[in-house]
Parts: structure tokens; sequence; C-alpha cells
């Protein structure tokens, strides 16, 4: 075997286990921190709000899903649907929300199973991060 394929040998196999062995840390340190907030970004403005959803006991619910329907703009022609979920602490965040929407207040509806619950968020009284609690109720 000549020496000019047994260097290409030797470096198609180093690159491989550099490689291997490069993604074998990074894919074990990537798992999900389950205390992270989840935030979904709305992208129409500078407000935000978050939540904490709790049942009537109190405790955080997990994966309970927040909804809000939003119009704004001139005359409220843009419209906005957005959805996110809780983490293991029930929290949530929404951001970029508008200042401004139609009717003056957001409506964030949160359910999980057959339990649901709701807020009233103000986003021109309370642009910079309210945070806010849904009780969810029901079976």
């Amino acid at each position: 075997m000549s020496s000019t394929v047994r260097s290409c040998r030797l470096l198609c196999v180093a690159a491989i286990v550099a490689l291997v062995g490069g993604l074998m840390p990074a894919n074990a340190q990537q798992t999900p921190d389950p205390h992270q907030v989840p935030v979904m970004d709305g992208e129409a403005g500078p407000c935000s709000v978050g939540f904490t959803v709790t049942d009537v006991k109190g405790a955080p619910v997990y994966d309970a899903r927040i909804r809000v329907h939003m119009a704004y703009g001139f005359a409220g022609v843009r419209r906005l649907d957005l959805e996110a979920a809780t983490n293991v602490d029930g929290k949530t965040q929404f951001k970029g929300l508008p200042e401004k929407v139609k009717g003056g207040t957001l409506m964030f509806h949160a359910s999980q199973g057959k339990r649901e619950g709701s807020a009233v968020y103000d986003p021109a009284k309370n642009c910079g991060g309210q945070q806010s609690g849904i009780v969810l109720t029901g079976d």
C-alpha cells in the first residue's frame, strides 16, 4: 500500500473519530431542563406576560395549554393566535405582544384534559412583564 493511500486512510479514520467523539458529549448534554420556562414570541410588540398554572390545591400543572387570540393594529385588522405549554413548575411566558389590542384586553384560556381556567391581561397598563396566575378547575 502506498504511503499516500495509508495517509489518506489514517486521516479519514482520525476525522471520523474526532467527529463521533465530538458529537457524543454534545448529545449527552442536550437533555432539556424541565424547569426552563417556555417562551412564546408573538413578534407583534414590546409587551410580555408570564403565567403560573395551578390546580385548585395550588399544585403546578405540567403541560397545560394556554391560548390567546388577539386583534391589533389599525381597526384591529391584524390577527394573531398563540399557544404555549407550561413546564413542570406550571410556568410559561408570552412576549412580543402588542401594547394596543382591539377591546383593550387579552383573554388567555388555559386547559389540560377537562380542567380549564382563564386570565385577563391589559397590555396597555402592564406592558413590562406582568406575572399572573391561572387556576384550572373541573375534573
